[in-house]
């Protein structure tokens, strides 16, 4: 993949010099960003109403590209992208693809840490997150601009699971950082990590028989069609960041700077009121139609029970039990 070009727009002849912005004003600076998805996710539309904040808020021009659709990869492409300085400028991404540099990262929407979502809204009302973001601009070279998500994420599978006892074994796609993988077996399952675009697949091919999402994301990748049974568990709530890369955000003017900075905490608060608003709407939309049904989860304080100890111990061991402590008591 060629580097991206910083200044002039995208795929034109290259300029390399950043600083022949101050040379030619008139040359507008293009920052790329990277989607999984369509115009329709709430992701792409954060990213979007990101991208039009900064053209509000900046007094220069600036030219923005949105790849969309996977055209550049997966999130996990993205955040190794943008640590490098290079072809991703900004995406939304999960956490858990930061673990490769942060152990500290998947810790911001793991199993179990909200109880609800006005719960979810208090901590990131009161920035509780700071030191692990801070830990991620370190270590990573990602900087978290904004937080959005709120989609309540529940297990879809191929077979009724509405209590510990059915879910006893059940073969679960997981995200790629330990956490998840530590929570799930420890309620019972047999986790295993799969690439996000391999799951439809790896279901329909009996390599496993569930996965775990939010409404958004089994509407759009189409998970019903292998696994129509949604188990209501709702074991975590999404949190997905608006990252920026921090070589690109270095090699900015100041004003742009500033630009990022309040254009990407608006769009962040954004993108979770889309999504947290229309995660039922979906699932309603979809269950009317027969793509899939829910299953109420009995069980669902007996799985936290059993995984409460593990998220405490993960606390401790990434230096985050006063984080945890404070989340607990927000």
């Amino acid at each position: 993949m060629q580097r991206r070009i910083f200044v002039g727009a995208a795929g034109a002849a290259a300029v390399t010099s950043f600083g022949i912005i101050g040379r030619a004003q008139a040359q507008a600076i293009t920052l790329n960003g990277a989607s999984q998805f369509n115009d329709e996710h709430p992701y792409t539309m954060a990213m979007q109403r990101f991208a039009d904040l900064i053209k509000k808020y900046y007094n220069q021009p600036v030219n923005f590209t949105i790849h969309k659709n996977s055209a550049l990869g997966l999130e996990k492409q993205y955040v190794e992208y943008m640590a490098a300085g290079k072809a991703v400028d900004f995406a939304v991404a999960s956490p858990a693809h930061m673990s490769t540099f942060s152990k500290a990262a998947p810790f911001i929407d793991a199993p179990f840490l909200f109880r609800d979502l006005p719960h979810w809204k208090k901590v990131i009302d009161q920035d509780l997150f700071k030191p692990i973001a801070d830990d991620i601009a370190k270590r990573a070279g990602v900087m978290l601009t904004g937080y959005g998500g709120g989609g309540v994420r529940n297990i879809f599978a191929n077979k009724v699971v509405s209590n510990l006892a059915e879910m006893k074994g059940l073969k679960v796609r997981v995200q790629g950082a330990p956490i998840w993988s530590k929570t799930f077996a420890a309620a019972g399952m047999a986790p295993t990590v799969i690439a996000y675009n391999e799951v439809y697949n790896a279901i329909q091919n009996g390599v496993i028989q569930a996965g775990e999402n939010e409404a958004a994301g089994v509407e759009q990748m189409k998970f019903f069609e292998v696994a129509p049974q949604l188990s209501m568990t709702q074991h975590a709530i999404t949190i997905r960041p608006l990252c920026f890369s921090v070589k690109t955000f270095e090699r900015l003017p100041q004003g742009l700077k500033d630009a990022v900075i309040r254009a990407g905490k608006e769009a962040g608060l954004y993108g979770g009121e889309l999504e947290s608003g229309s995660d039922d709407e979906r699932l309603v939309t979809l269950e009317k139609a027969g793509k899939l049904k829910r299953i109420t989860f009995a069980d669902r304080a007996g799985m936290k029970k059993l995984v409460d100890p593990v998220m405490a111990a993960y606390a401790k061991e990434i230096d985050a039990l006063a984080v945890y402590e404070k989340i607990n008591a927000a």
